[in-house]
């Protein structure tokens, strides 16, 4: 019966249904993969043949068979659902399986306005010949289901109103490494090229998605972070809020400083009017934030910063809260609230914390971040002065009320500013850190713009990437890597636009960079380690002093090549000042480790010769990323062996690397007792990583007598990370009850990195 029904194919054309040829290409997508059966496979379809089905819909259909199939035991089947999909979208882009030559590709990509003309203005067809000779496209077969999609959904350029798909993968990495050493001399710019190509098509470097969907494409903003202050004046206001618009539609994440707003009741104009305070500003910045789209890729998020002791942090706090009404509530940031010495020792003293409009204290807000001796005088004088409005609240009620608030929404974040600024390679003389980014892992110096083409404003953009720890059999081959990653992003700050002057000028004067890590949770698996009882503080103290060395090193290179950044003289870099000698000493306590590597040999290096970037190190969500890699997300454990995560494309099964032979080494987050030993861990991490590290705290109130975790214990740890100097904290996760095991699992939201819905790396 069969044999009378017709397919139509892709090209409108109509042949003989052939189930020969259905078997065949999923016995192809089977070859080499244990534990899968293909006739399980088909008899999982349960393909409903009728004369003119499309052979898009069978295949689609096919995929999502297998993709089904994905288990703890049977984890092979996401690639096998992979390399049906890889098929397919082979099929959508090019017509056929085999992929066109680079130059007859790149050729019809230019013409067509999808890929930047430069391209072919840069490479002649001899290099684009050798190019495409370094392309391995086999490795499209090593990605899993969850990484196809997410290519297919983020990253591949397409037309986003059609569907229509223009690529595969090893096109993007190829085109990313062309553009980003377009510049270097042509003797030996394919080298690096090929060098950069292999690292991130083996999954040894993880990109962002601002320069995995991006770079080759015309558009020419990769920076995943962007920082905006915002002055105490409404110039000021509408040029941070022209800023967001422009940033939010170009991919990036927004962190705003919006800390020197004055208070509600405070006089303008000499009395002339009483200022509405900052709820109504930063409603405007969040109609700024939710404007745009980000061009399908993702949706605006920002996350804005204020002081503990602002006059108005009482109702700052609540604003995310479900409660109450939306002329109270800006529930669409995220809020990151700063604290300081004095507040924790107010809080351990049980004493009172005094609130303050930025406006009636004159020299506060600017001393919270430069000088906290001087910020401590000031203070008190303050307090002291009768003349000046003020609000006194015991330290006790106004922590437990933002840990309420952190702990009801998860999304109320904090930032010790003072480790911000003691612990960095900024001089906060010169360059203060008044704020992080949407994902807290960004700590850079910013200044307020005082119209949108301010030349002295300072917008801090940082341009990210990541080494995949599970990539890694050696720390030595950290070096390869590192002057990959700092080369290719050194070069990235140089390819791309600028739409605000601010920005440009930071970004050139400044070039920061931070280059993070994923798979970490692997990494500890598959060296027997855990989380929870101090047994990964050793490894971890190595890994990231060879992170930080290295890079460290690489740019240390760089600046012998092209000279150290303009303003390399506001760090404390140039004063021989490195990260190994301005950590919380505390940490010592926590782990002895010494250092293994020739740190003054490299402080020496660095006060001859500079360095070409002023940070080059952050820890970063990296949910997309990770998947890309087939990865564990960043530094955290994972929730369960198989990770359930809902996009556009419906439910993604992804289980964690190696999970037959290492299922007993994981450690997952809710079966880790507490949160000591992740703390601890971030502590050893802070003590190298220049910039931050976006890291979480996770409670399970079932552990607790009436199903509520105690109040005493979330101020324990948060003041266990200021003891140790961790800059800042990120999510507070609370086990909802929902299974972590498999396909039963509560599908986790999309939170990846620094640009969009939430962090994007």
């Amino acid at each position: 019966m069969t044999q009378s029904l017709f397919v139509t194919k892709r090209d409108g054309r109509r042949e003989p249904l052939d189930l020969d040829k259905i078997h065949r290409v999923i016995t192809w997508a089977a070859e080499g993969l244990s534990h899968v059966s293909v006739s399980q496979v088909e008899l999982k379809s349960h393909i409903q043949f009728y004369d003119g089905i499309k052979s898009e819909d069978i295949h689609e259909t096919i995929i999502k068979a297998a993709a089904d199939l994905i288990s703890k035991d049977s984890p092979d089947y996401q690639y096998l659902a992979a390399r049906l999909a890889v098929f397919h979208l082979r099929k959508k882009a090019y017509g056929q399986f085999e992929p066109p030559h680079l130059y007859d590709h790149v050729v019809k990509m230019v013409e067509s306005n999808r890929y930047d003309q430069h391209i072919l203005a840069d490479y002649n067809r001899e290099e684009l010949q050798q190019m495409n000779d370094f392309i391995d496209h086999s490795r499209d077969l090593n990605f899993s289901y969850a990484a196809v999609k997410q290519l297919e959904g983020k990253y591949l350029v397409q037309n986003r109103v059609t569907g229509v798909i223009y690529e595969s993968a090893q096109f993007l990495y190829m085109l990313v490494a062309a553009c980003l050493f377009a510049n270097y001399p042509k003797a030996n710019r394919l080298t690096y090229v090929r060098r950069f190509y292999d690292a991130c098509s083996l999954f040894k470097l993880s990109l962002p998605t601002p320069i995995m969907s991006g770079v080759r494409t015309p558009t020419r903003q990769f920076s995943s972070c962007v920082l905006i202050e915002c002055g105490d004046s409404l110039d000021s206001i509408n040029a941070t809020s022209s800023a967001i618009v422009k940033y939010v539609s170009q991919r990036a994440g927004i962190g705003i400083n919006a800390g020197r707003i004055r208070a509600m009741g405070s006089p303008i104009r000499n009395g002339e009017a009483f200022h509405t305070g900052c709820i109504p500003f930063y409603k405007h910045f969040q109609t700024a934030v939710k404007s745009c789209s980000q061009g399908g890729v993702r949706g605006g998020a920002a996350t804005l910063f204020y002081p503990l002791w602002h006059l108005e942090v009482e109702s700052l706090l609540v604003l995310k809260n479900n409660r109450g009404v939306e002329e109270n509530r800006v529930r669409h940031l995220d809020y990151g609230v700063q604290f300081n010495r004095l507040m924790y020792t107010r809080l351990i003293k049980d004493d009172y914390i005094t609130l303050f409009s930025p406006s009636d204290v004159p020299g506060l807000y600017d001393a919270f971040f430069e000088d906290q001796e001087k910020f401590e005088q000031l203070y008190v004088k303050y307090e002291a002065d009768n003349s000046i409005r003020k609000k006194r609240l015991k330290a006790l009620e106004l922590f437990t009320l933002f840990m309420q608030e952190r702990a009801s929404t998860g999304r109320i974040y904090l930032q010790n500013v003072d480790h911000c600024n003691t612990h960095s390679p900024f001089n906060p003389k010169f360059a203060p850190v008044r704020q992080s980014n949407l994902c807290l892992e960004i700590a850079l110096p910013t200044k307020p713009l005082k119209h949108v083409n301010d030349p002295d404003g300072e917008i801090a953009l940082c341009t990210l990437s990541a080494f995949n720890l599970g990539a890694i059999e050696d720390l030595s081959e950290l070096e390869e890597l590192a002057e990959l990653a700092v080369r290719s992003l050194d070069s990235l700050l140089d390819y791309q636009d600028y739409p605000i002057p601010a920005a440009f000028h930071a970004s050139i004067n400044r070039r920061t960079l931070g280059v993070g890590v994923i798979n970490y949770a692997y990494y500890l698996a598959k060296n027997g380690v855990k989380y929870s009882d101090g047994s990964a503080n050793g490894l971890t103290h190595r890994t990231f002093e060879a992170i930080q060395y290295y890079l460290l090193k690489a740019s240390n290179k760089l600046a012998q090549e092209f000279g150290a950044c303009p303003k390399f003289n506001e760090t404390t870099y140039a004063e021989g000042i490195l990260p190994i000698d301005t950590y919380k000493k505390d940490l010592d306590k926590v782990c002895s480790e010494p250092l293994l590597l020739d740190w003054e040999q490299l402080r020496k290096d660095i006060l001859n010769h500079g360095l070409r970037n002023s940070t080059l190190s952050a820890l970063m969500p990296s949910e997309t990323s990770s998947q890309i890699s087939n990865a564990t997300n960043g530094i955290e454990p994972p929730r369960g062996h198989i990770s359930v995560k809902a996009s556009k494309d419906g439910i993604l099964k992804q289980v964690v690397p190696e999970y037959e032979r290492l299922k007993d080494q994981y450690e997952l987050l809710w079966n880790i007792p507490n949160n000591s030993g992740y703390i601890a861990l971030v502590a050893i991490m802070q003590k190298f990583i220049d910039q931050t590290i976006s890291a979480n705290t996770n409670y399970d109130p079932n552990k607790f007598d009436g199903g509520k975790v105690p109040m005493k214990l979330l101020l324990q740890d948060l003041l266990s990370a200021y003891k140790l100097g961790v800059k800042t904290m990120y999510y507070h996760n609370t086990r909802d009850g929902a299974s972590d095991i498999q396909e039963d699992i509560k599908p986790e939201p999309e939170d990846d990195g620094c640009a969009g819905g939430a962090c994007k790396i």
